[in-house]
């Protein structure tokens, strides 16, 4: 470990952006980098690759950035994978991290993998929570390491990954499980420009044509989510979700078990391997509330669960619970809020 590195940056945050526009996962992580750092006694920086992007900095301060390091060139203008690969593990050299975390977004696990194999460490995928703590093997003791939390196994157990003696320590974040602060805008910060060689590296591949299609479910985005499992018994029993929802203004929301079975689409799926949602209303409707989905849940303003069974888990995390058949209750809470 160098010695800028024992003094200087401990966690280094990838600022997605596309077009001039942050995605909200970059943020997301900075309020956690802010975190991590302070544990460790050091500072935070964010990775900031594109071209003519350098009026983001100011944003990226206001989140938590200590240093903004640029990378600024006419290759990077659209992401591909090797010029952008090349710019961040620069950053990286030039910085120096005790961490690297990126958003488990598709560009974040296109660039991940590239970027650790180029630094010859590890990483870990889809992580749901990070904090900063000890381990200890047969051979060894170590502090102040990232522990890297993800599910495994398809959700049914939760693991904890060390990487003791590889740096940087490098992880994707899921969007939404890291909690997005208010900006200060009165936070000071440094701007750090970086020089890339991007030479041979532009002309591999390049972008013809792109096609944007707009996000049909905004399950982050939502104030209001009804969320159906396996309960609801059928694609038909969902048709009965989505009318509580329309009329709500909100976003259909499925657990796993009701997408594994077909009932709906992956994008509706909230929990641990799909999005987590901290929503004002998050109404479940026939969820058992296992704790793959709690995980992606429980952070809701106010939980209101619909369930047969009085002893389902759901009810352990829910702010008001009904102990009802979902297909006589909903109809009677659509009735009502459209009296009112």
């Amino acid at each position: 470990m160098t010695e800028q590195n024992r003094n200087g940056l401990g966690v280094l945050v990838f600022a997605e952006q596309d077009e001039g526009k942050l995605a909200d996962v970059g943020l997301e992580l900075l309020s956690k980098a802010r975190e991590l750092a302070g544990k460790l006694g050091k500072q935070v920086g964010a990775a900031l690759a594109g071209h003519n992007v350098g009026a983001l900095a100011p944003t990226l301060i206001a989140h938590g950035a200590d240093v903004v390091f640029v990378a600024d060139n006419p290759a990077l203008g659209r992401y591909t994978t090797i010029p952008y690969a090349n710019a961040v593990s620069r950053i990286i050299e030039e910085s120096d991290p005790e961490v690297v975390l990126f958003g488990a977004s598709l560009i974040g696990r296109d660039l991940a993998p590239r970027v650790a194999s180029k630094l010859t460490t590890g990483l870990t995928a889809d992580c749901t929570n990070l904090r900063i703590g000890d381990f200890s093997n047969k051979t060894a003791s170590y502090t102040n390491l990232l522990h890297q939390i993800r599910p495994a196994f398809g959700g049914n157990i939760i693991a904890t990954i060390v990487t003791p003696d590889h740096r940087p320590q490098m992880a994707t974040v899921r969007e939404g499980v890291m909690l997005l602060r208010p900006a200060d805008p009165s936070r000071k910060g440094e701007v750090r420009k970086v020089d890339v060689d991007l030479a041979g590296s532009d002309g591999l591949v390049r972008i013809i044509e792109r096609f944007k299609a707009e996000k049909k479910v905004d399950l982050k985005g939502a104030s209001v989510v009804v969320a159906g499992g396996a309960g609801v018994g059928g694609k038909e029993g969902f048709e009965l979700i989505r009318e509580l929802a329309q009329v709500l203004g909100g976003e259909v929301g499925a657990s796993r078990a009701a997408v594994d079975t077909g009932y709906i689409g992956k994008e509706h799926q909230v929990g641990q391997t799909g999005t987590t949602v901290r929503p004002k209303v998050y109404i479940a409707c026939g969820i058992s509330g296992q704790v793959q989905h709690r995980a992606g849940m429980e952070e809701s303003g106010k939980i209101i669960a619909v369930n047969n069974d009085p002893g389902a888990p759901i009810f352990s995390i829910a702010h008001y619970g009904i102990v009802g058949d979902l297909f006589a209750v909903i109809p009677m809470l659509i009735e009502t809020y459209k009296e009112k």
